[in-house]
This record gives C-alpha cells, structure tokens and sequence, in this order.
C-alpha cells in the first residue's frame, strides 16, 4: 500500500498507510526523551507521558479514560531515550475521535495538581516494579555505564526524590523546550481516504502554534570498557554484555541488524541460543538486541544463568563472536539468515500498529517514512564480507560487561 505524506504549516509532518481493516491505528510522536533532560529533570519526560492524562482544558482524568475505550478503542503512550509518544486504537470510524483526543492530552493538557500528585504514587509503584525486575533493570545499569557523563546515560523513570519535586510549572518549562511541532509526526494507519485524512489533520493539528527547535542534543561522550559485577539478592546471575554500536543513518546499521538476528533473535536456531542453550543447557533465555539512536547505538547479548555457569556462557559467547569475527560466516548461512530475516520482516508488516509507529520514526529520523519495498533490497544484496566487517568492528574489540549475580 502507498503511503501518503505532508506536512501542515507548523512543522507537523503527518504520514498515513491506508489499509483493509476495520481497526484504525494513529499516534503521535515527539521527536523528545529522556536524553533531552537537565540533570534537574531526570525522570520528568516519562512523568510528562503520566501527567498528559490527567486532565485538559476540557476534560477530566475521567473523560480522559472513557472517550475512547466506551467505543470499544484503546489510549496509551510510553517514553523512550529520544521519544515521546501517545497513541490510539479504534474502530475505523472513530479515527477522527482518536485525533482530537490526542491533540487534545498533547496542547491542552492543565495538570491539576491534586491529579498530579496523586499519578506520583502510580510512578513510584512503576519505579518498585522496575527494580524488582533485574532482567530489565539490568539494561538500564548497563547504559548508565556504557553513556556515562552522557545525555543518554540515565534511567528513563527517574527516582522517587526527583519525581516528588515535579509540578506543572517544571513541566511546562519541559514541554516549551522540547515539544516542537517540527520535531512532531502523526501517523496513522487504516481504512480511509488521504482526503479524510487531511482533513483531520489541519482540523486538529493545524491550528497548534508553531514552536520550532532551538537546540542540538550534545553527542555522546566517549568512554572506556568497563567490567562491573554487582551483587543482587536474585535466584540466578543476569549477565550483558556489548558495546556502542552505529546511529540510525550508518548505513552499516542494516547489516548490523541481521548480524545480531543471527547471533541472537527471535529464532530457536540463532547461533547463540543454539551453543548456549541446546547444546549446553546453560541458559533458559539468551539474546542479542541493537539498539540504534540519533547519534550512537548499542548491541548487546543478555542471557540469565545460574552463578556456576556465567564464566563458561561468556566463554561459548566470545568463541562464537571470534569465529564470526574471523570471517566464519558461510554463504549458506548468509542466506538462511537473510530469508529468515526476511521473513520476520514481512510478518511484523501485518502488524497495523507496528506499521504506525514505524512509519512515524522513520519519519522523524530520516524525512520520509520508509517502507518494507525499500528496506528489502538492502538485505539481499549484504554479503558475507559486510556482515564480517561490521562484526570486527562491533565485537572484534573490547567488550563491556555488567553482571548481576
């Protein structure tokens, strides 16, 4: 299906994919998170997504939660180190209920204080679960270390001291900053006309005041290796270990993104879980994960153990990681791992609001919404030798690690 892009006065770019369902998918994201908060603000863009919902200058908290979800519809948001979103899931034609509403929680929230204060409690019960769940946490501890003296390098939820000293005046100084309409994509994805489209678009965001960027995020600071153990009342270690890796606009990152499918995705036969796990019986759950931002990355392999085994699970790792780095990738292996890629990538296609939210980041990264018809072609060409030279560059050196044990 074609895609249908432009952008309104103000800066908004807003995308649409028209398909056959009955379920319309839409959000909007900002191009801000946690990395564009001042050390005074730690935690307040994952406490701004809490506070959006409690209140407008035309709704209450409650009206909030019912006006899409009587109909049957869904709202929601998260927050990550770059972005912002707030997203919705309806019945097709309830999509233009679901753009007000969001325009609505993101230009005209108020933040009554009583409701505010109240969400604080929600937020540090979300701080206790997080800490009681070291498989996550771990992550975090890991970035602190890897981005330390960084913009990236804090926890997206904050800590309870800061969280209690937030109220709308810290939050608006935040949003003034940070949520510029040209920083701003709404996407959506559903069965309607791009003329319906439209028209929603400049009836509820068109008139929002235009608020360009006046800021360049600092680049991540260099920093050495690092091998930390830290000692947690867990039943078993958990164990990463990875390094900086390339931004979203190398063009190393697609070959970097198969290479880590290969090493540890989803698939029983990844060349980690198959030397760990099925041969060994060492670890119930390992994986590889990338993660690519503005201007840096991350990839990294997790696995959990018990105590006894973390020594021999990074041995088997590091001797996978050399051969490959040796050049130890075969053209057949090149191939499955492509078709297998492949495959993944047109069965997350069918997922309409997966759809969405990557039209609208690769939107607010690279201009344009990218399509699966684009990426493909990338994949089939990669060769044993790209695949080899992005090992050497991302593992052939140091590698950080952080335990758990």
């Amino acid at each position: 299906m074609e895609i249908f892009q432009f952008a309104l006065p103000n800066g908004i770019r807003c995308v649409h994919r028209r398909v056959k369902s009955a379920v319309a998918y839409c959000g909007l994201m900002v191009n801000a998170g946690s990395r564009d908060e001042k050390p005074e603000e730690y935690g307040l863009a994952h406490f701004i997504e809490h506070a959006l919902f409690k209140g407008t200058q035309k709704r209450k908290a409650y009206h909030i939660n019912n006006r899409l979800e009587n109909l049957g519809g869904e709202l929601n948001a998260y927050t990550t180190k770059e972005e912002t979103v707030v997203h919705a899931t309806t019945l097709k034609g309830d999509f233009s209920k679901a753009a007000e509403l969001i325009s609505d929680l993101v230009f005209h929230s108020t933040f009554p204080p009583k409701e505010i204060e109240r969400e604080k409690e929600i937020i540090y019960d979300e701080i206790n679960s997080y800490k009681d769940s070291p498989s996550e946490r771990i992550f975090d501890d890991y970035e602190d270390l890897l981005f330390r003296g960084s913009e990236l390098g804090h926890n997206i939820l904050g800590n309870k001291k800061a969280i209690k000293r937030y109220a709308a005046p810290e939050i608006r100084a935040f949003l003034d900053r940070t949520y510029n309409t040209d920083q701003m994509v709404f996407s959506a994805v559903g069965n309607f006309s791009e003329r319906r489209f439209r028209e929603v678009c400049e009836r509820y965001l068109a008139p929002v005041q235009e608020n360009r960027r006046r800021f360049t995020r600092c680049p991540a600071l260099s920093a050495q290796a690092f091998h930390s153990v830290q000692h947690k009342n867990t039943h078993q270690a958990h164990c990463l270990l990875g390094t900086r890796a390339y931004d979203h606009r190398n063009p190393k990152r697609i070959a970097l993104s198969l290479l880590v499918n290969m090493l540890g995705g989803p698939s029983a036969n990844s060349i980690l879980n198959v030397a760990i796990r099925e041969k060994n019986g060492l670890s119930y759950n390992i994986e590889a994960g990338y993660v690519p931002f503005g201007d840096t990355g991350i990839a990294t392999v997790y696995f959990g153990t018990e105590r006894e085994n973390v020594d021999k699970c990074m041995e088997l790792i590091r001797t996978e990681l050399k051969k490959i780095v040796s050049g130890g990738i075969t053209p057949r292996q090149l191939s499955v791992a492509r078709k297998q890629f492949l495959g993944q990538l047109y069965i997350s296609g069918e997922n309409n609001e997966g759809n969405m939210l990557s039209m609208a980041k690769s939107s607010l990264v690279y201009g344009r919404a990218e399509t699966t018809e684009r990426i493909v072609p990338k994949i089939e060409t990669l060769t044993v030798a790209d695949l080899t030279e992005v090992a050497a560059e991302i593992f052939g050196g140091e590698l950080s690690v952080l335990v758990y044990q």
